[in-house]
């Protein structure tokens, strides 16, 4: 049903403009610095947050009022679309491609951690509760990013649409940003100089945006799903069921 392309679609667009709406305020606001001013001149290098900004991250952006109401509100619409992308996806795979459920099962795995690491940070203000934010968030981004492995391989093997050899490579080049932007955030981020932090706010910004564009190629697979596929998840296959030997 065409219809079911909306989700991956409302998935990517609800993330992008909800961060970069929150980005907005947050520097119309003073609470954030540009992301194009690498000067780092009004830095909040202590612990206040008045008359300065903070670096310009996704959490960062999302940490004062009023968009931190914004950000939550944000990470809750966009965790609930990709869990439910999670569990479509996955129903696809065990309808069509049945000899993959235990590598779309892992894959399915990695998603929902991924979501509640997404949910956590959402609801923990980094402000508040710094802990609980950041380690949701670093189980979130490490999962997503074990996830967009999976599915590329999934991707590979599996043929949902007939157009996986245009899918597959174009993925393959998310899925290889993915890795190395992750990588490189991790290890600037712990960075106590500002340019480190502001470039690793940029490599953030640039792993939020790769994921949306890499999600949004899911429209394809959606747009040859069904409803029906959603029983399997319900229900078991018939040759799933044991055999009953009725004696007479």
């Amino acid at each position: 049903m065409v219809l079911w392309i909306i989700l991956p679609i409302s998935l990517s667009l609800v993330s992008f403009i909800g961060t970069w709406s929150v980005y907005g305020m947050a520097y119309s606001n003073n609470h954030v610095c540009s992301l194009r001013d690498w000067s780092g001149k009004n830095y909040c290098a202590g612990n206040g947050t008045q008359g300065c900004c903070l670096v310009p991250t996704i959490s960062g952006s999302g940490t004062l009022a009023p968009e931190s109401s914004l950000f939550t509100a944000t990470m809750n619409a966009g965790t609930f679309l990709f869990l439910l992308f999670t569990i479509f996806h996955h129903a696809h795979i065990m309808e069509r491609h049945m000899c993959y459920s235990m590598l779309s099962k892992i894959a399915l795995a990695f998603g929902l951690v991924a979501t509640i690491g997404a949910f956590v940070a959402g609801n923990c203000n980094p402000g508040d509760v710094t802990l609980m934010h950041y380690l949701g968030a670093a189980v979130s981004f490490t999962c997503a990013c074990f996830y967009t492995v999976l599915l590329s391989a999934l991707t590979r093997k599996c043929s949902l649409t007939g157009f996986e050899r245009f899918l597959f490579p174009l993925r393959v080049v998310f899925t290889v940003v993915q890795i190395i932007v992750t990588v490189g955030y991790t290890i600037l981020f712990i960075q106590k100089e500002y340019f480190y932090n502001h470039l690793s706010a940029v490599f953030e910004w640039t792993l939020s945006v790769n994921l949306q564009m890499f999600e949004l190629t899911y429209a394809v697979e959606f747009f040859f799903f069904s409803s029906f596929m959603l029983s399997n998840l319900l229900s078991k296959r018939e040759e799933e069921k044991p055999l009953i030997l009725t004696m007479s």
